[in-house]
């Protein structure tokens, strides 16, 4: 499984990163605009991603923003909705306004409250179809 997780807290991005690192190789972004530089360098050479975990609030460019962006790149690359990277935003805010935008607005696959609860991820990654 190769996984980039999009995360502006160290803490945050460590624990993501040493979680999911057992199943698959991890790259990191610190921000929206490096999020999406790093899924199209992926996908220019063939090597997309199978998991985005992104953090929502992010200086600059947020998730939410990146997620429609690597959505736009998908759709402009002719990729079918089903074979489109896995995304799971995550959050410091339970708030439903962003379950909305994430989910149903945005194309996330799923949607984590922080602090990042390992069996509710793995969990969540394993009803995705990426880990057996």
């Amino acid at each position: 499984m190769k996984v980039l997780i999009v995360e502006d807290d160290f803490v945050s991005r460590k624990l993501l990163q040493s979680l999911l690192g057992h199943y698959g190789e991890c790259d990191i972004a610190v921000n929206g605009n490096e999020a999406v530089a790093a899924f199209s360098l992926s996908m220019e050479s063939d090597s997309p991603y199978d998991l985005i975990c992104m953090d929502i609030m992010m200086p600059g460019m947020d998730g939410q923003q990146a997620l429609r962006e690597i959505r736009a790149m998908e759709k402009g690359a002719g990729i079918a909705e089903v074979d489109q990277v896995k995304v799971i935003m995550t959050t410091a805010l339970d708030d439903p306004r962003n379950v909305v935008e994430s989910l149903y607005r945005g194309g996330a696959v799923s949607y984590i409250v922080k602090p990042i609860d390992k069996a509710k991820l793995l969990g969540e990654i394993r009803q995705m179809g990426l880990l057996n």
